[in-house]
């Protein structure tokens, strides 16, 4: 099993448009399309089953609106032998370049 890291939201910048890669936001479908990550897929939190799968070979980075949510996503999926990353303080905390914001 791979450990749970984290990630600064400055480093978020780093990690998108990587092809080893996969940035899943876990907030809400609302907050998602309002603005989320350049790249970013949309799982809400409260739909996981743990159940999804994803690409192995791609380093899963979640984002929530603060942190905790894409923790304990980060944790579910380490669990299941995916490597994973949780954005500390999440998107409140993300002041970079590949914010999408919808009009």
């Amino acid at each position: 099993m791979f450990p749970i890291e984290t990630i600064s939201a400055k480093m978020l910048d780093y990690y998108v448009g990587r092809s080893d890669t996969m940035i899943i936001d876990v907030r809400d479908k609302t907050a998602y399309q309002k603005s989320h990550i350049r790249g970013a897929v949309s799982f809400p939190y409260a739909s996981l089953s743990g159940e999804e799968t994803f690409p192995t070979d791609k380093t899963l980075i979640f984002y929530c609106d603060r942190g905790g949510a894409s923790m304990a996503a980060a944790r579910l999926f380490v669990r299941r032998g995916y490597r994973t990353r949780s954005v500390i303080g999440g998107f409140e905390a993300y002041r970079g370049r590949n914010l999408v914001i919808s009009s």
